[in-house]
């Protein structure tokens, strides 16, 4: 029985008011490859104001303000995406921390859906006025707890789990082109670990001047462990390794430290970045025995014309195109396509007039370790015909 099922029969909320504490810590690692991080995280206590992984933080009762992680994968190259990555921790926890107290979890939710969007603008308006951060954006996984339910917001393919009764759930869907291509039956899950484009996400903060917000949530339970993470750990360490680790190291530092060195083991070609939080106190119940989170939209807001979205979140057409991308400069950021892309680019004519994704960020295109993250408009409007070419590919090609 997952979350949504069991929410007849088990409250949301415990019978008697009381403390949720939490035990977290945070950790980022820059791999074994690039040469800078650009990935950053946030753990705060927003009722204290603090944000820090210092003792006052990293145990601490969750307080009418709430409690606030962030994981941001940067992306853009030449520590643009690193600017990125720094602007969007830096905007949602000033916001969130302005904020009111909230009265309910809707409220909750607004703001943080509020937070992340103000911070894609920011990148954005950052990026139009500097020319050396063209390109730039960031990923973002944020979640918020002031009471037993988690609202988490995200915008790209960053990583959100909860380990309960032993097993590791992902909460989180990622917004990538592999993700929609599973959703739509077009590739298995064994076909997707091995898809030569797994690393094109379909949004990001501070490439466009808007983004959908898919915010989630999940009502939390006595014991459970939220682990959130960048791709650098997701792509590389199995969950099944991840549970082991958390399951035989109950010190978050600890095991932190354990999974980043793991997914340094695994190769450490992108920066990695985790953050483990427990949750314990009188302030949550005990987990009913089938009772396992699941990926569930939290619904914060009246659902209107102009925000409704497909489950896979597909950009709407004409969000992005190649009118709208500067001319790159022909030496440094000229894209061409490879081999194999050309056999995909014969079919960009049928694809021209299939429901493809049109607004894409392109997380590392099948790169040189040493290139840096290819968030360069030459290589969106690159990707934006090879995702149109493969979508057509696969359509001639039938369901796997």
């Amino acid at each position: 029985m997952n979350e949504s099922q069991s929410s007849g029969k088990v409250p949301s909320t415990p019978p008697e008011s009381g403390e949720i504490n939490v035990d977290v810590f945070g950790r980022t690692d820059v791999g074994l490859v690039r040469e800078h991080n650009e990935d950053n995280f946030l753990v705060a206590d927003l009722t204290h104001g603090h944000r820090s992984i210092k003792p006052e933080v990293r145990q601490h009762t969750v307080g009418p303000k709430g409690s606030l992680f962030v994981v941001c994968d940067g992306m853009g190259g030449a520590a643009a995406g690193e600017v990125a990555s720094r602007i969007a921790v830096d905007t949602i926890y000033e916001l969130m921390q302005k904020a009111d107290d909230p009265h309910d979890d809707k409220e909750l939710a607004r703001c943080l859906d509020a937070a992340i969007t103000e911070a894609g603008q920011r990148i954005f308006t950052a990026a139009k006025i500097d020319r050396q951060q063209r390109g730039m954006g960031t990923t973002v996984t944020a979640a918020i707890l002031a009471g037993p339910r988690l609202i988490i917001g995200q915008v790209g393919d960053s990583r959100a789990y909860i380990l309960r009764h032993g097993r590791l759930n992902q909460v989180t869907k990622d917004q990538s082109l592999v993700q929609q291509l599973i959703d739509a039956k077009q590739l298995s899950e064994e076909e997707a670990r091995n898809f030569e484009r797994s690393n094109i996400i379909l949004q990001a903060l501070g490439t466009s001047e808007d983004v959908h917000v898919d915010v989630t949530s999940v009502v939390l339970r006595a014991n459970d462990v939220l682990v959130m993470c960048s791709d650098g750990l997701s792509g590389l360490v199995e969950p099944e390794e991840i549970t082991a680790v958390i399951a035989g190291l109950t010190d978050p530092m600890e095991a932190c430290k354990r999974l980043t060195d793991l997914a340094c083991q695994a190769g450490g070609h992108d920066n990695i970045t985790v953050i483990i939080s427990r949750f314990t106190g009188q302030g949550l119940i005990e987990p009913g025995e089938d009772e396992m989170p699941t990926y569930i939209r939290f619904h914060h807001a009246e659902i209107t014309e102009t925000t409704v979205r497909s489950p896979m979140l597909t950009p709407a057409p004409g969000e992005l195109t190649t009118e709208d991308l500067e001319e790159p400069e022909p030496e440094d950021d000229a894209f061409q396509l490879q081999p194999d892309e050309e056999e995909f680019a014969s079919h960009l004519e049928a694809a021209q007039g299939a429901d493809a994704p049109v607004s894409v960020a392109v997380d590392e295109v099948d790169t040189p370790p040493s290139r840096s993250r290819a968030g360069l408009w030459a290589s969106a409007a690159a990707a934006v015909l090879v995702i149109g070419a493969v979508t057509a590919y696969l359509m001639t090609r039938g369901p796997s």
